[in-house]
């Protein structure tokens, strides 16, 4: 049986339960939920949703999301429901590959569809054997397929948003170009000397608006790791631990 503990995000609104050893969710998925625009009454699809960290961060932030998560791997699909519960929150986690949608969710169209897709490259990288992250999340289909997916459940107009390393940018224009819009791209930088070493992007489905380069969120203060406390910026904490939305990406 796997070992399970508890964490609280959000300064402690929202408690996850998630497993005690291997992957465990961290900030990206924070990150990524404060930079999706949802408003109430919006339906949101996460794609390869794990115990729900992104998804319920938006939820908290948000009221009265039509909510679906998407995993493979059983036991984070159990966390998941169990954790929406455990927060009082109501979403719909449907067990699947997101390269393999069932017809539940392939006759929908949502208003935003967001993911936090496997980080390295498939084609010249090798997963650790039985990780339930990489096998859950689809680390056997490339950007590409999260893509295509993302974007047949997106209705016209709607938002893609992504977080992924900062070298797998080029790959991610890639993939699509020609098919949306309004691209804002925002570089996460852990310290002003560091180099970005994630972005976060968002686009509209079908748009036609232009690219934006975004000045980058500098997630820590100084020029080198501190010991002696929290050093995250005022910015970088209003969304750890405050659940605030990314005022880039999300006009309230």
């Amino acid at each position: 049986m796997t070992q399970v503990g508890e964490d609280g995000f959000l300064g402690g609104k929202l408690r996850l339960r998630q497993p005690a050893k291997g992957y465990r969710a961290g900030a990206d998925p924070v990150f990524l939920a404060a930079a999706v625009p949802a408003r109430p009454g919006d339906s949101v699809l996460d794609l390869g949703c794990g115990v729900g960290t992104a998804l319920f961060c938006l939820m908290s932030r948000v009221p009265d999301l039509s909510a679906t998560g998407v995993e493979l791997v059983n036991s984070q699909v159990l966390l998941a429901r169990e954790n929406a519960g455990l927060n009082g929150l109501e979403a719909t986690i449907v067990q699947a590959d997101v390269t393999a949608l069932p017809p539940e969710l392939t006759a929908q169209s949502f208003d935003h569809v967001f993911f936090n897709p496997p980080f390295f490259d498939r084609k010249n990288s090798t997963a650790a054997p039985g990780s339930d992250r990489e096998t859950g999340r689809g680390a056997q289909a490339g950007l590409d397929h999260w893509v295509d997916a993302g974007l047949r459940r997106l209705r016209p107009g709607g938002t893609l948003t992504v977080v992924q390393r900062i070298e797998r940018l080029p790959d991610l224009l890639a993939v699509v170009s020609n098919r949306v819009g309004a691209i804002r791209v925002l570089p996460l930088q852990p310290r002003r000397s560091s180099a970005a070493k994630l972005f976060l992007f968002s686009a509209k489905k079908g748009a036609n608006g232009a690219f934006i380069l975004l000045p980058p969120l500098i997630l820590h203060r100084g020029d080198r790791h501190q010991n002696d406390g929290d050093s995250y910026t005022a910015e970088a904490q209003a969304i750890l631990r405050d659940g605030a939305a990314l005022g880039a990406f999300v006009n309230e």
